[in-house]
């Protein structure tokens, strides 16, 4: 038998999943790749995962299974809102994240910022199976900026804040994002009845100390309200955790049958992984993570940042 890693002709893409673990897929082709201002940026044909984002090395979502990350970051803090009307996308570049949001009739406008123009370009051209054409939606609006700088000039109020930046890179661009401060800056772009909900690092038993547990634990002290959940995401190869928070008296402990309903009155029925079920398993979080929030003293700031490795 060959070996096909080096079968001729062969190229791979390797990531470090860990410093110990490295996640190889053969590549078929690279459609772009380019260092921008902020970020190595790379599109590659999989053969395993189809068309991938990758920026500074790290996968941000395939083909194969970005509707389970961007199905589970949109729908549960959607849901969670009486009528989601304004909606901020804080990155999501691809795209995937605007289409989710784009789903619930309640919707008035998606304001997108994202920091990193030739990404976005790149995502429309090789990635439309990502956005499956959200860009033209008249509800959608890009804007091309720092999210800080956005967020201290913005004067409109949001429903929904959706946190869909890169993990906090020691050189990269959103680590101040998880930070009190950010949360703090955030908060006065909320409506009064307004929810965020970041992404927060992989929870798996060996990292869920990396990012997960501080980002909980400084949303739990920024805000009256929060919760959190996972999903395993197989490009990931690591279940990866959400955060919810909110300042206002909105539950936010929804039924599954409740989300079922919801859905149906919103007449959403195209979802490939979120309904009633999957929502009690997201919120469903194993013993070790529980345990790790219990024993999670950082709040993340600008002077006492974090950085995953």
């Amino acid at each position: 038998m060959i070996d096909p890693i080096n079968k001729p002709g062969n190229t791979w893409h390797k990531e470090f999943i860990n410093p110990n673990l490295i996640q190889m897929e053969r590549s078929i082709e690279t459609l772009f790749e380019k260092k921008t201002k902020y970020q190595k940026a790379s599109i590659h044909e999989g053969a395993v995962y189809g068309r991938s984002l990758i920026l500074d090395g790290k996968t941000q979502s395939t083909e194969l299974d970005e509707f389970i990350y961007h199905e589970s970051l949109v729908h549960p803090t959607m849901i969670m809102h009486p009528n989601p009307k304004n909606i901020l996308i804080a990155g999501g570049g691809e795209g995937a994240t605007a289409r989710e949001v784009l789903k619930h009739p309640t919707v008035n406008t998606v304001s997108m910022v994202d920091i990193d123009e030739e990404v976005v370009d790149a995502c429309k051209k090789y990635l439309p199976k990502h956005h499956a054409g959200s860009f033209d939606d008249n509800r959608f609006h890009l804007i091309i900026d720092d999210i800080l700088n956005f967020l201290s000039n913005n004067r409109i109020l949001f429903d929904i804040a959706i946190i869909d930046l890169p993990d906090p890179l020691e050189n990269g661009p959103a680590y101040k994002i998880f930070t009190r401060e950010f949360y703090s800056l955030l908060k006065k772009s909320l409506s009064r009845t307004g929810i965020i909900v970041t992404q927060s690092g992989p929870s798996g038993p060996n990292s869920v100390q990396e990012c997960f547990s501080a980002v909980q634990n400084t949303l739990k002290n920024n805000f009256k309200s929060h919760i959190a959940y996972n999903v395993y995401i197989p490009s990931y190869v690591s279940t990866w955790g959400f955060t919810i928070a909110t300042d206002s008296d909105l539950s936010l402990s929804v039924s599954n049958t409740k989300v079922n309903a919801l859905l149906a009155a919103r007449k959403i029925k195209n979802l490939k992984m979120y309904d009633g079920e999957s929502h009690q398993e997201l919120f469903s979080l194993p013993l070790y993570v529980r345990r790790s929030f219990e024993l999670e003293k950082r709040i993340i700031t600008y002077n006492n940042p974090i950085f995953m490795e």
